[in-house]
């Protein structure tokens, strides 16, 4: 990966933005809180390090403000995404990230999320956050949250596009990505409505 796309996924934190609205993933300091089934499965694009930076479904489990639990690492989730949900104009897809390990953690507010090619080079800026209010989500081992990942379509937006070769999803308070690869076609990098924007974590898969 280059410096370019870790600048952009170094962290990704629980709340706040920059003043140009772009998503911005400073470290954490503490562990506070917060389409359809997914289709991919993504691994750790780096090793496990320091801690820093729809609608659900019916099996998730009870959002939970100051919840006992620790927070999720990366090394105990995997990523996926979502089968897009069509909008009027939009892109919507669900990123997924489910508990692997043995024991009941946390994950609360934004992702990290940058479009990378081949040889890991970041395409475009990095997403924008949804004005959304984070909550904790308590993930039993096995069960999953979701965040929304949207943009307009390029072909009505008239953006400038890349294809890229994966998503880097780095879980919230977490410095370490995970890599999904990358199937749905062609994103917006530049230009007109060229914004990916990113919603909170919430109970659920996203479908």
């Amino acid at each position: 990966m280059t410096a370019v796309a870790l600048a952009g996924l170094l962290t990704a934190c629980a709340d706040g933005a920059d003043s140009t609205g772009a998503a911005r993933t400073p470290a954490a300091t503490d562990s506070r809180t917060t389409g359809p089934a997914a289709t991919d499965t993504g691994s750790p694009a780096t090793e496990p390090g320091t801690p820093g930076p729809g609608t659900p479904d019916t099996e998730s489990p009870v959002t939970q403000s100051g919840a006992a639990a620790p927070r999720c690492h990366t090394s105990e989730l995997r990523a996926s995404i979502g089968r897009p949900s069509p909008g009027a104009g939009q892109r919507n897809f669900p990123i997924v990230l489910t508990n692997t390990a043995d024991r009941t953690c946390t994950v609360r507010g934004y992702p990290g999320a940058a479009f990378v090619d081949a040889s890991g080079r970041q395409l475009g800026p990095d997403p924008k956050r949804s004005p959304d209010t984070p909550t904790t989500v308590t993930l039993a081992p096995g069960r999953s949250a979701w965040a929304g990942l949207s943009f307009a379509s390029p072909e009505i937006s008239g953006a400038r596009t890349a294809l890229p070769a994966a998503l880097l999803v780095t879980p919230p308070d977490e410095r370490d990505p995970l890599k999904v690869t990358w199937t749905a076609g062609e994103v917006p990098v530049a230009g007109n409505e060229s914004s990916v924007r990113l919603t909170v974590v919430q109970p659920g898969t996203g479908g």
